[in-house]
């Protein structure tokens, strides 16, 4: 008993690392240039942004709840960002100096997209927590509120930035690096830490694990909730920045399109439990790179782009089964 309780602890821990390793080394030796530096970075590159959306998702899973309407938000945040950020740029056009009044373009910029998401995620959080309304019904619902603002507002065509050096700061590299990776690596060193090192994170994985005894435990159950969906929104509203400047763009109509599939499944291959009470930042930052991995595989070998849904899907499948022993002959019960 104790020594199938190791090989479960072993499994839950290790198990993406393990599979991402395997991943890499089947992945090279079917296509000897994927180990290329460049081919890396772009996949880290590819990942980032989704990765991103994944860290705060993982806070949102293991706390019991669910966000599916990520990619209409990452849309309608993207699109307050260029739409200010051509409205200051008029404004501030004669500033002198000039580089001066473009950081100050970009920055309020980038803080009303991270505003707008945040107010998104707490609307989410509010209709979860006080609403007493189901997560998935209740992100369903803004997914199609969120979209359908988006399109009104850019009469469903594309929001196109009018500042060149916001597209400049989407595709800059810092020690040869993306700058997205860099901030997706930041991001998942802190809210690591915040998981695993403060109040806050245990008490989201009490609440995930067991509500009626975290509330017995005088545990602020939709405080602790309401939070997590914030987070969520910051990193959404992070991720819409960086997307909006690496194509110095927003479409209405595909911005962020399968983002809540790409960060809900890199949160789930990554080892966080669906059922939630448990999970990791770090692995969740793995189950990003895997898929990233598996969608360069399939291009560099031709596989149609209309299978990869296919591919993700039996994945998201799999991790899930995994989980709850079925594939490995076991039962896990909450």
């Amino acid at each position: 008993m104790a020594v199938s309780a190791r090989k479960k602890l072993s499994l839950d821990k290790y198990g993406p690392l393990i599979a991402l390793g395997v991943l890499v080394v089947a992945s090279t030796i079917l296509y000897p240039r994927f180990i290329e530096l460049q081919n890396l970075l772009n996949i880290l590159r590819q990942v980032s942004y989704t990765g991103i959306i994944a860290l705060g998702m993982t806070f949102v899973i293991i706390s019991g709840g669910i966000d599916l309407s990520v990619g209409s938000m990452t849309a309608l945040a993207g699109a307050f960002a260029i739409v200010t950020l051509n409205a200051l740029t008029q404004a501030l056009s004669s500033f002198t100096p000039m580089w001066l009044g473009t950081l100050l373009c970009i920055l309020v910029a980038a803080l009303v997209s991270i505003a707008i998401a945040l107010a998104a995620g707490a609307l989410n959080g509010i209709l979860v927590t006080k609403g007493k309304i189901a997560p998935f019904i209740v992100t369903l619902g803004t997914l199609a509120i969120y979209r359908s603002l988006t399109l009104y507002i850019g009469q469903a065509g594309e929001f196109r930035s009018s500042n060149s050096s916001y597209g400049d700061m989407g595709m800059s590299v810092i020690l040869g690096i993306p700058l997205p990776v860099w901030i997706f690596f930041i991001l998942a060193a802190l809210l690591s830490f915040a998981l695993t090192r403060t109040k806050y994170g245990r008490y989201v994985c009490a609440v995930g694990s067991n509500e009626k005894v975290a509330r017995y435990s005088a545990i602020n159950v939709d405080k602790i909730r309401f939070i997590s969906y914030m987070i969520v929104g910051l990193m959404v509203g992070i991720t819409a920045v960086l997307i909006s400047a690496r194509l110095n763009s927003i479409s209405s109509t595909n911005a962020g399109k399968d983002y809540e599939m790409d960060a809900i499944a890199a949160v789930v291959i990554g080892g966080t439990a669906m059922t939630g009470g448990k999970g990791s930042i770090w692995g969740s930052v793995i189950g990003a790179i895997i898929l990233g991995i598996i969608n360069n595989m399939l291009n560099m070998l031709g596989v149609s782009p209309y299978l990869q849904g296919l591919v993700k899907g039996a994945v998201i499948i799999g991790a899930v089964s995994i989980q709850s022993g079925w594939l490995t002959g076991g039962r896990t019960e909450k």
